[in-house]
């Protein structure tokens, strides 16, 4: 099995800065009036280092709850932005693939399942913003992907950040994706 992150790695840029983005341009309404939950998030985040990501997550993707058909929206945003889907991964796929990521995983798994591979992310409510659990970041990756393989089977895992070390660590070779190329993991 080959583990890919997908934001920044399989995918270019971050899908869910895409996603804000394209619901900006076509639900403006909706997303402004989530921006001033979202500032107030970022000031804490950035005054109390302690502050969790995922409120700040969760803030910015509160503007879900004032757009009907948010699967649609996503099926919409996909037919946009597929073509960014990495040429050198689609080169390399294979049907065991699994796709761990940090994004809401309503908005992936059409990608995803187009892709025809498995797909661990962050459990968003896609009507609420809100997570369920936790986000799927650093070690809650590696917690996550154990849970659901419980063996040692990565061949090849691929990130664009080192804070996916830990599972850098469970495969037998780890890459670093940067410019659209695969380099060797760093080594520590």
């Amino acid at each position: 099995m080959n583990v890919y992150d997908f934001d920044d790695t399989v995918f270019v840029p971050d899908s869910s800065y895409c996603f804000v983005r394209f619901c900006m341009r076509h639900y403006p309404r909706a997303v402004c009036k989530a921006i001033p939950a979202f500032l107030w998030q970022l000031l804490c985040y950035l005054k109390d280092g302690k502050q969790d990501a995922q409120r700040l997550k969760e803030a910015i993707f509160s503007f879900l709850s004032r757009i009907d058909n948010v699967e649609q929206v996503v099926e919409d945003f996909w037919e946009l932005y597929y073509d960014r889907i990495e040429t050198w991964y689609l080169a390399q796929k294979r049907e065991d693939d699994l796709i761990i990521s940090a994004s809401p995983e309503f908005l992936l798994r059409p990608a995803a399942k187009r892709l025809g591979v498995s797909l661990i992310a962050t459990p968003m409510n896609p009507y609420t913003g809100k997570i369920h659990g936790k986000n799927c970041h650093d070690r809650e990756k590696t917690r996550r992907f154990l849970a659901q393989y419980p063996c040692d089977c990565v061949e090849n895992f691929y990130s664009d950040s080192l804070s996916d070390s830990p599972m850098a660590k469970l495969a037998k070779h780890a890459w670093l994706v940067n410019d659209h190329r695969c380099s060797p993991w760093p080594a520590g």
